[in-house]
């Protein structure tokens, strides 16, 4: 029987392509329909949604056809404006990538999916690059594949689909000209998905934002996001979340003042039973938008994540619990500049030297790590100024004429 799903599977997927190709040969482009999808449609998040949502407010959503992408059991609760709402992977999904003149996305799609020469790709990806990335890895541990070469052909291929790539900074902008094989245009930008961190960044917003997702006002918000691990996976391919972390510590020594909001990476299966910390720890799942959680958190604990550059932008503290630095920079992806010297906040690698930073006064955070703050900052938001999402959508005006 397994053979015999096995085999079925393939004969679809052989299927899907072929229909594909007739599809993508005989429908004609629509310039004013643009398809959208977040994390390869797991989640309704990041750039793709706030770009969306900006024209919904200017009520572009009712000159433009915008179709949303999303795996099974992933679509949001509730989508503003009049987008329309496809299965990813299914054959709806073959229809519209033949026939929308724009694509928005923030990872990569499937590498049989071609582009027609009046279609445009705008690739907004997702973070400034710490861990090295694509053609710059030097191998690969990741639950599909460890072929570092046929890795690194596959992104080649994948990323000569992308017309436009979105940019933070000048030093990501170079990163992604080589380790992407990029050479069309690079917008420079900012990321649309950190206006938010522009306009709400105040107490009136932040107070709502706490109650909508329903986290505490009488107390701090502790957020904790972790980056994945290439080589943490099951049986079945699923990346799991394996934090080494004690969660009843914390909760001993900080729960009188703190909550801890947990946001793990999308590609992460969460399989942790959070019941012991029950008014302690507030788990999101991959489908909570992370902006949000930065502005109601007081401060951020992390790792390699590329959320510091972001969460940088709120001039707010953040502490590395970094408790596999040397395997994870030495080993297994490797960094590209020097994590220790750079980052703007203690680096600790057990539970109780994190517990004792996090109680350090907060003048104490400032005199140790105010000037390393400050040349963070100047490095990293070269371009973010609040109206990426704009820029971005007078480039799709001109595209659409």
């Amino acid at each position: 029987m397994a053979d015999i799903k096995k085999h079925l599977k393939k004969y679809l997927k052989k299927a899907a392509v072929g229909l594909y190709k007739l599809m993508y040969r005989f429908l004609p482009v629509d310039k004013k329909m643009i398809v959208f999808d977040s994390s390869i449609g797991l989640n309704y998040t990041g750039s793709p949604r706030a770009i969306y949502e900006e024209m919904v407010d200017k009520g572009l959503d009712n000159e433009y056809r915008c179709v949303w992408f999303f795996q099974k059991g992933k679509r949001p609760d509730k989508l503003p404006g009049n987008a329309k709402i496809i299965r990813y992977g299914r054959l709806a999904y073959l229809y519209y990538m033949a026939k929308a003149g724009i694509w928005i996305f923030d990872a990569r799609q499937p590498k049989f999916i071609r582009k027609k020469e009046d279609q445009h790709y705008i690739q907004t990806w997702h973070g400034t690059p710490l861990k090295k990335l694509a053609l710059d890895m030097d191998s690969v541990n990741m639950a599909r594949g460890n072929d570092i070469e046929v890795y690194k052909e596959n992104f080649r291929n994948n990323t000569k689909t992308w017309d436009y790539l979105v940019a933070q900074n000048d030093y990501s902008a170079k990163i992604f000209e080589r380790c992407f094989d990029f050479h069309k245009t690079m917008l420079c930008t900012g990321y649309p998905r950190n206006d938010i961190l522009f306009k709400k960044n105040n107490p009136e917003d932040i107070r709502k934002l706490k109650e909508s997702i329903g986290l505490p006002l009488d107390k701090k918000i502790i957020l904790y996001a972790p980056t994945w691990r290439d080589d943490e996976y099951d049986a079945s391919g699923k990346y799991e979340f394996k934090p080494k972390l004690d969660f009843m510590k914390m909760k001993e020594a900080l729960g009188k003042d703190f909550v801890m909001a947990v946001k793990y990476h999308y590609l992460i299966g969460d399989r942790i039973d959070w019941s012991d910390y029950k008014g302690f720890v507030y788990p999101f799942t991959a489908q909570a938008e992370i902006n949000v959680l930065y502005l109601v958190s007081d401060l951020m604990i992390t790792d390699y994540s590329s959320v510091m550059f972001d969460y940088s932008l709120l001039h707010r503290p953040m502490f590395f619990y970094a408790y596999d630095l040397e395997k994870y920079r030495d080993s297994l992806r490797g960094f590209y500049f020097d994590f220790l010297a750079e980052i703007p906040g203690p680096v600790s690698q057990t539970t109780e030297e994190l517990i004792k930073d996090l109680m350090e006064p907060e003048s104490t955070y400032e005199e140790k790590y105010g000037e390393k703050e400050k040349a963070f900052y100047a490095k990293f938001h070269t371009y973010d100024k609040g109206t990426a999402s704009d820029s971005i959508i007078s480039l799709i005006g001109e595209l659409s004429k």
